[in-house]
C-alpha cells in the first residue's frame, strides 16, 4: 500500500493511500483531517471542507494539480506539503528546502566512492564529498582497526572499569559512575543534554555533508571505540544524503564542537529534523524510513565518539582554504589585468628581485604575472603604447602586490597534515587501554583560520585601492568612474562604494577569535578556542573578497574599452572575452547588481568537466605553456630603467634614475 508523508502546519503525518484513484485533493484533505484529529480545537477549523489549500512537493517546491491521481503524480513515500490559504508562516518554521538548495535541484546519486582510512583525506576530497560527487566506503585496514578498538570498550563495560565517558558522566559529572543497571538508559539519554543547545540557521547541505564525511573519516582511524556496525550505519546515512538539522552557532571549540555534532548525532538516532533531496525537511525518523534506513541505537561510548571532535571547525575551514586558494589564484589574473589597463610595468616581477626574498609562493606569483603580461611572448599593443613613457614606478597596490598577498600556504598545509586526519578520544587496542587527552581542543584550526582570514582579506584591501585608481581620472588617465558623459552617468562610482563597504566589514571580521576564551562546563573546560566563529567568519571574509574582486574584474574590463583599438596580451584578452560573454560594456548607467553577481559567478563556479574556476581555467593554459617552454625572461629597456652602461644621460634623466635607484 503506497504511503505519503504530508506536512501540515508544522506537523508531519503519514497518510496511506488505499486506492489508485485517490486524487491529490483527497490526499490533502485526509492529511488535514488527521491534523485536526490530533488538535484539541481541531486546529481552529470547523470542518475539513472549509479548509482551502494547495499542495506542493517538498523536493523542488513544485505545485501539484489537485485533480491528478496520487499514483500518477507522486512516487511511493514521497514528501509533500499542504499549504493552507491565509496562513502566515511562523518565523520558527523550517522551510522545505534549506538555503542554497537550488544546487541540489539537479542532484544525482553518485556512483563513485572515496575510500576512507582516517589518514589520507584531503581538503579537495572533502569539498567534493560536500558537493555530493562521491559516496563513502571504509578500507579493510580501517575496518580492522575499528573492530579492535571496540573490543577494548566491550571489555571495559563487562568488567565495570571506571573510564570517563564510558562508565561515567561528562564534564562536571566525570566522577559520577554509572552503574550497569542504568547504563542502557544513560546511553540512550546522553545526547539530550547537548542537542537542544545549537541556535541559528542550519548548515547548508554541502556543509552538513562535509561535516558528516569528516566525522566518518575520524572514526575510521580506529581510536574512538565506535562499533563497526554503527559506523557502517553512519556511512549508509551519508551515502543516502540524509542530512541532520545542524544549527551553525553554539560551539566554543573546546571539548570539540559539542553542540553541532550533537545535532548531527540526534538526526542519526532518528530525532530532530533531517533533510534529503528526496524529502526536504522532515522528522528524522521519516526521512530515514523513506530511504530504507533505521535510526541508530547507540552502544556504550558511541555517543561520545559521535560528538567529541572539531569537525565543524575543520570542515568549514577546509571550504575556506579551498575557496581562499581559488580566489587567490584568480586575484593574480585580475591584478595583472588592472596593471595592464593602468599602463603599469612588469619590472617589479623580475626573477632576481624575488630570488633575494624567497618567501613561499612569492616566486610563483611573480612567474604568473610574467606569463600573463610578457609582451614579447604575448604581444600587447597596450604595453607597447607606453613602453617609452616617463613613469618611474607603480603604486604599491601593483608593485608590491606579491609581497602584500603572500598568503595561505601554511593554512592549507595545516589542514591537510593535521586537521583532517587526527583522532580525539584515544582507545589504544594494542595497549588494551583508553587514555583521556585533549586532542579535541580547537585551538590549532582556530588560529590557522584567524590567520587565513587576515591573509585573504588583503586581496580585497588592495583590490579596492586598485578600483579607486581605475575610477579616479587623475590616477588612471581614463574617464572618471569609467563611463562617458560623467555627471549624466555615475558609472562605477557606487560599485566602488560597495567594495569599500565590504573591505571595511572585513576589517572587523579579521579580529582573531582565538584570542578570546570563556570558561564553560563549571570550569572543567576553562579555556576554549572559539574556533567555530573563526571558521564562519573566515568564510564571510572570503565571500566579501570574491565580491570585491568581481567588481575590480568588471572595472578593469571596462577600462579596456577606453583603450581600444589597442589590445592586451592573448591570455588577458581571453579573460576579457569571458567577462563580456556574461556582461556587456557600460555605455550608460544601468542596474549594476546583476552584472556584479555574474562576474562573481565566474570567480566561484567551476566547469564540471575540468574542475577549475572559470577565470582561472581561461588563463591557466597560457601560464602552463609559459612554464613548459622555459621562455627566457624578457627585460625591455626604457628611458627610465637604470643601467650602469648608460654613460650619456641628460641631467634630468640622471636625476630620475638616481631617484628610482634610491627607491
Amino acid at each position: 500500500m503506497p504511503r505519503y508523508t504530508v506536512h501540515v502546519r508544522g506537523e508531519w503525518l503519514a497518510v496511506p493511500c488505499l486506492s489508485a484513484t485517490n486524487t491529490i485533493e483527497w490526499l490533502g484533505k485526509e492529511a488535514v483531517r488527521r491534523y485536526m484529529k490530533n488538535k484539541p480545537d481541531n486546529g481552529g477549523f470547523a470542518s475539513v471542507e472549509e479548509v482551502k489549500f494547495y499542495m506542493r512537493r517538498c523536493k523542488g517546491l513544485g505545485l501539484l494539480d489537485l485533480d491528478d491521481t496520487v499514483a500518477d503524480a507522486l512516487e511511493d513515500n514521497e514528501f509533500v506539503e499542504v499549504v493552507i490559504e491565509g496562513d502566515i508562516m511562523s518565523p520558527d518554521f523550517i522551510p522545505s528546502q534549506p538555503e542554497g538548495v537550488h544546487l541540489y535541484s539537479k542532484y544525482r546519486e553518485p556512483e563513485q566512492y572515496i575510500s576512507l582510512d582516517g589518514n589520507s583525506l584531503t581538503t579537495e576530497d572533502l569539498v567534493n564529498l560536500g558537493k555530493g560527487l562521491y559516496k563513502i566506503k571504509l578500507t579493510p585496514e580501517a575496518e580492522a582497526k575499528v573492530k579492535n578498538s571496540r573490543e577494548v570498550i566491550e571489555r571495559i563495560v563487562k568488567e565495570q572499569t571506571v573510564v570517563y565517558g564510558i562508565t561515567t558522566g561528562f564534564g562536571k559529572f566525570a566522577r559520577t559512575v554509572i552503574p550497569n543497571s542504568n547504563l542502557r538508559y544513560w546511553v540512550s539519554n546522553q545526547e539530550g543534554s547537548f542537542t537542544v543547545s545549537g541556535v541559528g540557521k542550519p548548515l547548508t547541505p554541502e556543509r552538513t555533508r562535509m561535516l558528516l564525511a569528516l566525522r566518518i573519516n575520524v572514526l575510521a582511524k580506529g581510536y574512538s571505540g565506535i562499533s563497526l556496525e554503527t559506523l557502517e550505519q553512519v556511512i549508509e546515512v551519508f551515502n543516502a544524503s540524509c542530512l541532520p538539522y545542524i544549527p551553525e552557532k553554539g560551539t566554543v571549540g573546546a571539548s570539540g564542537d559539542l553542540a553541532p555534532l550533537s545535532h548531527l548525532a540526534l538526526g542519526l538516532i532518528g530525532e530532530g529534523k533531517m533533510w534529503s533531496p528526496k524529502s526536504g525537511w522532515a522528522d528524522a525518523k521519516y526521512v530515514l524510513e523513506a530511504h530504507g534506513l533505521k535510526p541508530i541505537t547507540l552502544k556504550p561510548k558511541e555517543g561520545l565518539a559521535l560528538i567529541n571532535g572539531t569537525q565543524m571547525i575543520t570542515s568549514l575551514g577546509c571550504e575556506a582554504v579551498e575557496r581562499a586558494g581559488a580566489i587567490a589564484r584568480q586575484a593574480d589574473i585580475i591584478a595583472a589585468l588592472t596593471l595592464e589597463v593602468l599602463k603599469g610595468t612588469t619590472r617589479a616581477f623580475d626573477t632576481d628581485i624575488h630570488a633575494v626574498r624567497p618567501h613561499r609562493g612569492q616566486a610563483e606569483v611573480a612567474f604568473r604575472f610574467r606569463s600573463l603580461l610578457d609582451s614579447d611572448h604575448h604581444p600587447s599593443e597596450i604595453a607597447e603604447s607606453h613602453r617609452f613613457c616617463d613613469r618611474v614606478q607603480d603604486a604599491y597596490t601593483m608593485r608590491c602586490y606579491i609581497l602584500i598577498t603572500d598568503r595561505y600556504h601554511s593554512c592549507k598545509l595545516h589542514f591537510i597534515c593535521v586537521g583532517l586526519n587526527f583522532s580525539l578520544k584515544m582507545v589504544f587496542a594494542e595497549r588494551e587501554e583508553t587514555i583521556s587527552g585533549g586532542n579535541f581542543h580547537g585551538e590549532y584550526p582556530a588560529k590557522a583560520l584567524d590567520y587565513l582570514a587576515i591573509g585573504v582579506h588583503e586581496l580585497a584591501a588592495i583590490s579596492e585601492r586598485r578600483i579607486e585608481r581605475l575610477c579616479n581620472p587623475s590616477l588612471s588617465e581614463l574617464p572618471a568612474f569609467l563611463v562617458t558623459e560623467g555627471g549624466l552617468n555615475s558609472g562605477f562610482m557606487i560599485a566602488h562604494c560597495t567594495a569599500a563597504a565590504l573591505v571595511s566589514e572585513n576589517k572587523a571580521l579579521c579580529h582573531p577569535s582565538s584570542v578570546d576564551s570563556l570558561s564553560t562546563s563549571a570550569a572543567t573546560e576553562d579555556h576554549v578556542s572559539m574556533g567555530g566563529w573563526a571558521a564562519r567568519k573566515a568564510l564571510r571574509v572570503i565571500e566579501h573578497v570574491e565580491q570585491v574582486l568581481a567588481i575590480e574584474l568588471l572595472a578593469a574590463c571596462q577600462g579596456i574599452e577606453f583603450l581600444r583599438p589597442l589590445r592586451t596580451t592573448t591570455p588577458l584578452e581571453k579573460v576579457y572575452d569571458l567577462v563580456r560573454s556574461v556582461v556587456r560594456p557600460w555605455i550608460k548607467d544601468r542596474f549594476m547588481a546583476p552584472d556584479i553577481e555574474a562576474a562573481h559567478r565566474l570567480l566561484v563556479e567551476q566547469k564540471a568537466s575540468a574542475g577549475f574556476w572559470l577565470v582561472w581555467e581561461v588563463a591557466k593554459p597560457y601560464i602552463e605553456k609559459y612554464r613548459r617552454e622555459h621562455i627566457p625572461e624578457s627585460r625591455p629597456i626604457s628611458p627610465t630603467a637604470f643601467s650602469l652602461g648608460s654613460l650619456r644621460m641628460s641631467a634630468d634623466d640622471s636625476h630620475d634614475h638616481r631617484h628610482q635607484n634610491e627607491l
